[in-house]
């Protein structure tokens, strides 16, 4: 009698095989490199992990060895065999595909499971850590609802100044989150801790089937052409998430990836709310695939409030205050003084020349500017900033004053040009920080947005100011 799948709303178990020869399989496993295989494998054999990621064994260690003739891998006997095995492969040369072939055709032959699969990928986000684009997201409470005058109930509003952050406990979210999923597709969910930096990732993999039975990952293609996953960070102590963007393994549409996306964010707040304690999440308007830029600036550090030449005050050892009575000591003036005291056993010192005054100038510019921000290696860099202008132009008139005003009396409207600016490269900031300091943009008129003390990569820029955030400007 053949077996009857019936839908459900519980979520895909850790503990389902998939086919080894899957395309999904094959792409999560081969772009691994080999040392990072064998690391995969041997977590796969840890003694925690060995219930859900179970090697294909020896049935007898009595069997007839003749049963093993024509196999390229033999079975191994027990997972301390086989783990003994891997080890001895990090201590000798070879080549990845004999790595790959191993664990697909002979020691998880008959499938690997989906926490296998999330360990794997993972693995590569580890390994290549601007792999994924990150969207920050910030989580606010919402206000109780209020009555008019009238007496109608006003819509909930979001409260931006608690400073309240929900507590996090990964089953019962994960419960909560389940039921947001619809019920025509299937989630798988893993967490995993990051292993260099302070936070939780949630990897979810999503198939379009309403089964969670080892038949709805193979027929019709499921697997292969309808599966998508996504990630979810959480960072320690921070009032904000982070997002990735969908991937999948088929021919997904940008719908499709926007769609599930927008689900998570309608499906996020919902399942951290608690009774009397609702919350949304809103965008900041910060994208990068430097996750460990993204935590500098939105993660639990004070860093997050104090970009560009704030920086100087992120620091908790520096005691200097914008607020004390005392002016602390101007910017690279240690270091100019310890050159001039270098250079004062020299009978007769060169006077600087209009140039080296010139750059000298430029770097203190530059340091007070940016501060201890946007340099070179530092590890924080964002890739990509996309900014509109919606400053007002007028054509004929000399009274700059003029420029924020939208019309005159007349009824003449300013000129507004559609003017849209995109700055890429490694680390964009970094790089705006090497042409203050060569001179090519002059520092002191420069606008507060180009330094990122804004702490944004996409906005509206208006009258020198990105539009809905505080900061300096022109």
């Amino acid at each position: 009698m053949s077996r009857i799948s019936v839908p459900t709303t519980a979520p895909l178990p850790s503990s389902l095989r998939v086919n080894p020869s899957s395309t999904t399989v094959t792409k999560i496993l081969s772009r691994l490199s080999r040392a990072s295989l064998i690391s995969v494998a041997l977590d796969w054999l840890d003694e925690d992990n060995l219930s859900l990621a179970t090697p294909y064994l020896r049935p007898d260690q009595d069997d007839d060895e003749e049963e093993d003739d024509g196999d390229f891998y033999p079975p191994a006997s027990s997972p301390e065999e086989l783990r003994e095995e891997y080890l001895s492969l990090q201590n000798r040369k070879g080549s990845k595909r004999d790595v790959l072939d191993r664990i697909t055709t002979g020691d998880w032959r008959h499938g690997v499971s989906l926490y296998q699969l999330a360990i794997a990928d993972l693995q590569y986000l580890y390994d290549h850590p601007t792999s994924q684009k990150w969207s920050a997201y910030n989580i606010v409470p919402l206000k109780a609802p209020t009555e008019d005058d009238d007496g109608e109930v006003q819509p909930l509003e979001a409260d931006k100044t608690s400073l309240t952050i929900p507590r996090f406990h990964p089953s019962l979210f994960l419960k909560s989150l389940q039921a947001q999923i619809l019920p025509d597709i299937k989630a798988h969910y893993n967490l995993d801790r990051h292993k260099t930096l302070p936070l939780l990732i949630l990897r979810i993999f999503v198939i379009d089937s309403p089964y969670n039975t080892p038949l709805s990952l193979s027929s019709n293609g499921n697997m292969d052409t309808g599966s998508k996953t996504i990630l979810i960070a959480f960072p320690d102590g921070s009032p904000n998430i982070f997002i990735s963007k969908p991937t999948s393994t088929g021919p997904a549409g940008a719908s499709e990836s926007k769609s599930l996306r927008a689900l998570l964010v309608e499906g996020i707040p919902k399942a951290l709310s608690l009774p009397r304690q609702r919350v949304t999440l809103q965008s900041t308007s910060l994208t990068t695939r430097n996750l460990e830029g993204l935590l500098d600036r939105r993660g639990a550090t004070r860093g997050n409030a104090a970009g560009g030449g704030w920086s100087i005050y992120a620091d908790e050892k520096v005691k200097e205050s914008p607020l004390s009575t005392v002016l602390p000591s101007p910017p690279l003036s240690h270091a100019a003084e310890e050159e001039e005291q270098g250079n004062g056993d020299k009978k007769r010192r060169e006077r600087p020349t209009v140039e080296e005054r010139v750059n000298k100038r430029a770097k203190l510019v530059a340091q007070a500017r940016f501060g201890d921000t946007a340099r070179v290696g530092d590890g924080k860099g964002v890739e990509r900033v996309d900014l509109v202008m919606e400053d007002p132009f007028e054509i004929g008139g000399d009274d700059a004053d003029r420029m924020d005003i939208e019309g005159e009396d007349d009824g003449e409207e300013a000129f507004r040009p559609n003017v849209r600016l995109t700055f890429h490269g490694s680390h964009v900031f970094a790089g705006i920080r090497q042409l203050v300091e060569c001179g090519v943009i002059d520092g002191e008129k420069m606008p507060g947005w180009m330094t990122g003390e804004e702490g944004v990569t996409i906005g509206a820029v208006r009258n020198g100011r990105i539009r809905g955030h505080k900061g300096s400007g022109l």
